[in-house]
């Protein structure tokens, strides 16, 4: 994962614990989840641009979605982004 990813699963695991004790666990158990379809599962996801490497699957129960680019090699986590705030502002992102 990314360190803008990580950064922004702890900031939001951080909101959600705020609003609620347990909440920021749950997300981030959600979030724990997803990654790990996305992992056994890469094409799952939908293709977000014209590169059908970079695709994306939505977090279970939480406005949040997993953005990720498949490379030959490897997977990148490039955001754990909200899916109401500033569309598309990870698309600069490696």
């Amino acid at each position: 994962m990314s360190q803008a990813a990580s950064a922004e699963l702890y900031e939001a695991v951080r909101w959600y614990e705020a609003q609620r004790p347990g909440l920021g666990a749950e997300l981030f158990d959600s979030v724990n989840r997803t990654l790990n379809f996305v992992e056994s599962n890469p094409v799952a996801g939908a293709a977000v641009s014209s590169d059908a490497r970079t695709r994306r699957f939505l977090v279970r129960r939480f406005p949040y979605q997993v953005v990720y680019r498949i490379h030959s090699d490897a997977i990148v986590i490039v955001a754990v982004a909200h899916l109401k705030r500033r569309p598309d502002y990870w698309k600069d992102r490696e």
